[in-house]
């Protein structure tokens, strides 16, 4: 089947949600048969066969996602440590590469399918009142699934990291370890101080862009913002083009960055669907030796020598911690398990950036040449299916969920504070241009609240704007549902327990309510879609009232969580870990992933989260590299390393 021909069996389908499988099952053939720089057979990663596993590791990588693939590809940069990479999922696919196909691989089998518990405060509008929570279960983790948007955060965020106690996290000492991990490869800003160009994960622009990111950068020069070429250089405050972890138009997972140009060294094992149960720990000498992980439906076992190295992310890693003794003792003792190490602080201090939807506005082109919005029935067609297979471009290298990315400060703000309190995704599809199959299906909403919302206006020209809360003052908390490794941990966010984050996300509603009424956006007629719904869900509110009810109805996840194995000083009764991210009263245990955020970031977090990876892995090799330096038949690659962190110090 031609691509041609492919294309026509798509479109019998794509007018209906059960189609959007139908779309990833051809896109999925033409990619295998034509674009064999997606499929890349030659680097792909090549999963070890557990009679191939060592019983014995230098250090042992739990969770082969953001931070973990990064973390394991630099320690086997030392000949002599041998390292097991262990990923409870599979390979990345295809498809992943692919921008506009992220939607649809969240609640795929490359994600966990984590939903929040109910809680009458928030998420009134999804299935049985719960968040989804997306988390990748997959070779690359949440870089795989997420939309790819490359922010690093404010420098004021680590500097607060530091005044915390955590020594060594300013920005001036996270800085070098951003510049190590880009490939910058936007001219505009490469050749900038803060910026790398030599590391293995690529920034660029998205490589298809929608005719409405003009309109959107009109608007925000008509409220006076200022606009400029990226939001990672000197402000924060502005409105600009969206980057992303992106290497020539398609998607840049750490799989891709880190693991496929390292797995094929003699010292790194890589282990896919690869499931720990439990971290092996001395309950005498408090040291953590193995780990117990299950793979084909059989248990092994595995010892480290140096470091076990705890990489499953925000929610994964206070699981696995608790299910093997380290925790709350009242929790730990609630299920039955051993307590090893009373660590009040595990699954505490889960915080998100949770965002409101729904502000959808209809829209008329003034032109009559067609919808302006990036929409199901008008994009997916034969010419995209031809630019994606020959031209490597067309709407399958867009990004819809973020053509403009900006940052706005509330009247909430801190007085001196440098940091906004809101960013804000100007996007180019929303609920009624992709027919629901992307942003709602992603997104969990209810058939009914769907249905009630916005059903009457499928397929419609229309864009969206959405605020994101960047601090939110309220925290969340897990807790273990059994001891049982297979049961999911119960999430409970919070959202809006403080009623400031209310107050924050209606401040950043109220603005995007401005954006729409600016001459830029009016010449599109833009309507908010509640205006032409007498009937839907908050019609019948007014001002403020109407915002705290589309708040509580579509708050909306964007897939931040972090904080729940927070770093801090030895004297702070809820820190998990120390700034080395050791695991307090456990030797030979660290935690590198989001969890270790005191606080969260101002932006998306998977850049930091590498960050954290780079820096983390290089405490490693500074406490473990003094001791291959005295041996005299030293290899190169010991001394080059050492010294970069000797540098980077």
């Amino acid at each position: 089947m031609g691509p041609l021909e492919a294309s026509t069996t798509l479109m019998r389908f794509v007018y209906t949600r059960p189609g959007s499988y139908a779309l990833l099952l051809v896109l999925d053939s033409i990619i295998w048969l034509y674009r064999t720089d997606i499929v890349d057979y030659h680097n792909r990663v090549q999963d070890i066969p557990p009679q191939f596993i060592y019983d014995v590791y230098d250090f042992i990588v739990i969770g082969g996602g953001s931070a973990g693939a990064a973390v394991a590809a630099r320690l086997s940069e030392v000949c002599s440590w041998n390292v097991l990479l262990l990923e409870a999922g599979p390979d990345e696919t295809y498809l992943s590469d692919i921008p506009y196909l992220y939607p649809v691989l969240q609640r795929s089998n490359l994600d966990w399918k984590y939903r929040t518990e109910p809680n009458p405060n928030f998420c009134q509008g999804m299935e049985n009142n719960q968040c989804a929570w997306p988390r990748g279960k997959v070779l690359g983790g949440s870089s795989v699934l997420n939309a790819m948007m490359y922010i690093r955060g404010n420098p004021e965020d680590y500097n607060e990291w530091e005044s915390l106690g955590n020594v060594g996290w300013s920005w001036k000492d996270v800085l070098p370890y951003f510049i190590k991990m880009e490939n910058v490869r936007d001219p505009k800003i490469s050749n900038v101080s803060w910026h790398g160009t030599t590391g293995p994960v690529t920034v660029e622009q998205f490589k298809d862009r929608s005719v409405l990111m003009n309109y959107f950068f009109e608007a925000a020069k008509q409220m006076n913002e200022t606009i400029a070429d990226e939001m990672n250089g000197p402000s924060q405050n502005v409105f600009g083009p969206l980057h992303g972890s992106i290497r020539n138009g398609l998607r840049c997972s750490t799989a891709k960055a880190y693991l496929r140009p390292t797995w094929v060294r003699k010292n790194f094992h890589i282990s896919l669907n690869s499931m720990v149960t439990k971290i092996l720990i001395d309950p005498d000498d408090k040291r953590a030796y193995g780990v117990m992980f299950t793979k084909e439906k059989q248990k092994h076992y595995v010892l480290a020598l140096k470091e076990v190295i705890l990489c499953a992310g925000a929610i994964n890693s206070p699981q696995l911690l608790m299910l093997s003794g380290v925790g709350p003792k009242e929790e730990l003792k609630a299920h039955g398990i051993n307590v090893i190490r009373d660590s009040p602080g595990v699954g505490k201090n889960l915080q998100d950036h949770v965002a409101t939807g729904g502000i959808s506005f209809l829209i008329q082109n003034p032109n009559n040449t067609g919808p302006l919005s990036i929409s199901m029935t008008n994009s997916v067609n034969a010419n995209s299916i031809r630019n994606l297979t020959f031209n490597n471009s067309g709407v399958f290298m867009n990004m819809p969920s973020c053509q403009v990315m900006g940052f706005i400060n509330t009247k909430y703000q801190p007085v001196g504070s440098t940091r906004p309190d809101i960013q804000i995704f100007m996007s180019a599809q929303s609920e009624l241009s992709d027919g629901g199959l992307w942003s709602a299906y992603g997104a969990a909403l209810s058939n009914n609240y769907y249905a009630k919302n916005f059903e009457n206006w499928e397929f419609h020209d229309a864009f969206l704007i959405l605020p994101l809360l960047m601090r939110p003052q309220s925290r969340g908390y897990l807790k273990l549902r059994s001891k049982n490794p297979y049961d999911k941990i119960k999430i409970y966010p919070n959202y809006f327990a403080v009623r400031q984050d209310v107050n924050v996300i209606i401040e950043g509603l109220k603005y995007c309510l401005q954006l729409a009424r600016t001459p830029a956006l009016q010449a599109l007629n833009a309507t908010l879609i509640y205006d032409t719904e007498p009937y839907a869900t908050c019609s019948s509110k007014n001002g403020d009232d109407f915002l705290e009810c589309l708040v509580r109805h579509y708050s909306q996840t964007i897939y931040h969580p972090v904080g729940t194995t927070s770093m801090g000083p030895k004297n702070d009764s809820m820190a998990v870990v120390d700034d080395q991210l050791r695991v307090y009263g456990i030797d030979g245990l660290r935690v590198i992933d989001a969890g270790v955020m005191p606080t969260i970031v101002t932006g998306n977090t998977n850049a930091p989260v590498i960050m954290i990876a780079e820096k983390g892995a290089d405490m490693i090799k500074a406490a473990h590299l003094p001791q291959l330096l005295k041996k005299p038949n030293l290899k190169e690659c010991y001394t080059y390393n050492f010294k970069y962190f000797q540098y980077s110090k």
